[in-house]
């Protein structure tokens, strides 16, 4: 279908150029000469709503702008370009990061700043990501991509999470610049940046800045056209929200990810494994929110699903889900259920050499660990604990939740074996 010549104008470029979608929606709007209700009963909101997504400059919920792009004939090159952060051209002594401002100012964003930077180690990994995710920066030059991508990866596996915070802007301007191609693949490969930017990011915490980074990644996944890439950036979106205690956010976008993946029919392992994650991710957020049938169904499907996958992850596959680690995610699902036993009974039979990444390891003891400080079992979650460290320190370290555990041990229980040397690890510099 040809693109129409109001796309390719000047005043669509200018608006694009300052990332201004809202304002690109009311031109399309106004060019097909539809009102605001019109407009809105087509998107399923009010007229004020559609009003309000015209006229802000931050973007409240992307996937609204993406469905009112839709409708008013956006082509996708003008609404990632509105959406991409502005090109780098300050020198850096003279940027003001705005997250350390808004902090000063917010008591609420002053404590998640806080909690993140202590938890991450020094503060500069975090402000440089600030930097990247409002600024692009220029390209590093730092090689081909997909090697240092699967190296970033094997960061997060192993939990080491300073390290690769301090990787991640050099990787985002790197596939940004790639990403200038237009081709599916280098957009794809800008999605899954995003995507491992946003994960790393609620591991520690930082709920607002993986909330932006998995925007960003949905939004060039879909542009990319790649359903896998796309599943990946859903997930991240909908953990961030309910972390964020947006559950019934996250349950419709993780149902609509899943039915999307499902409609490919499954015929490729790579496809089979993204639906047993979904299935997942959806079961624990349904945990989360107290839908205890709903949450026992979805695992249970995603136990099917997963039967047809091998014991072991495939090198390169986008989600790396296993039978052992659906079993795993169950122990996290009766856990949120509120059902410590249950937890501790589909965790029995796991073991760490099931799971190849030090990151899943840990994710073993750890879960464990809560299940057992549910039980009021201290001893066993300081070994849980314990055991989950020493497969990668991070993931206690750095968690917030986990943190806490401990902590709490230190005032409850500190004369328990193991609870002085633990307080002492979490000290330790990442």
């Amino acid at each position: 279908m040809p693109v129409d010549p109001l796309w390719n104008s000047a005043r669509v470029r200018e608006l694009a150029a300052q990332r201004r979608p809202g304002a690109l929606i009311r031109l399309g709007r106004e060019h097909r000469r539809w009102t605001l209700a019109l407009l809105g009963s087509r998107i399923g909101c009010s007229p004020a709503t559609v009003s309000r997504l015209e006229r802000r400059s931050r973007i409240v919920d992307l996937t609204l702008l993406h469905r009112a792009a839709q409708e008013v004939g956006i082509p996708s090159y003008v609404l990632v370009t509105s959406l991409a952060p502005p090109p780098s051209f300050l020198p850096a002594a003279t940027r003001v990061t705005a997250s350390l401002r808004d902090a000063e100012e917010d008591p609420m964003r002053r404590r998640t700043l806080l909690t993140a930077t202590a938890a991450a180690g020094p503060v500069a990994l975090l402000v440089g990501l600030d930097e990247a995710l409002a600024d692009t920066p220029a390209p590093s030059g730092g090689g081909p991509l997909d090697p240092r991508l699967a190296f970033a990866r094997s960061l997060y596996d192993k939990g080491a999470h300073g390290r690769l915070l301090s990787t991640l802007p050099g990787l985002i301007a790197d596939a940004h610049s790639l990403a200038e191609s237009r081709r599916e693949l280098d957009q794809a490969r800008l999605s899954t940046v995003y995507s491992l930017a946003s994960s790393v990011l609620t591991k520690i915490g930082a709920y607002d800045r993986a909330r932006l980074a998995a925007d960003r990644a949905r939004t060039w996944a879909e542009v990319s056209g790649s359903p896998l890439a796309a599943a990946a950036a859903a997930r991240e979106c909908a953990i961030v929200l309910r972390h964020q205690d947006q559950g019934s956010a996250a349950q419709r976008l993780m149902t609509s990810a899943a039915a999307r993946v499902e409609s490919t029919g499954l015929r490729t392992g790579a496809a089979t494994a993204a639906y047993a994650q979904m299935l997942c991710t959806l079961a624990y957020t349904a945990a989360r929110g107290g839908r205890r049938a709903d949450a026992l169904a979805m695992t249970e499907e995603a136990r099917r699903a997963a039967r047809r996958l091998p014991p072991a992850v495939p090198v390169g596959r986008l989600f790396a889900i296993t039978p052992a680690a659906v079993d795993l995610y169950a122990v996290g699902v009766h856990w949120a259920l509120g059902d410590a036993g249950a937890a501790l009974d589909a965790g029995r039979g796991l073991r760490p050499q099931q799971f190849a990444t030090a990151e899943r390891r840990a994710r073993l003891g750890t879960d464990m660990a809560r299940a057992w400080w549910a039980w009021g079992r201290p001893e066993e979650t300081v070994r849980a604990l314990t055991d989950a460290y020493g497969a990668s320190p991070g993931e206690v370290r750095d968690r917030p939740a986990i943190r806490s555990i401990v902590h709490e041990l230190g005032e409850r229980h500190p004369r328990i074996s193991g609870v002085r040397e633990l307080r002492g690890l979490l000290g330790r510099p990442a």
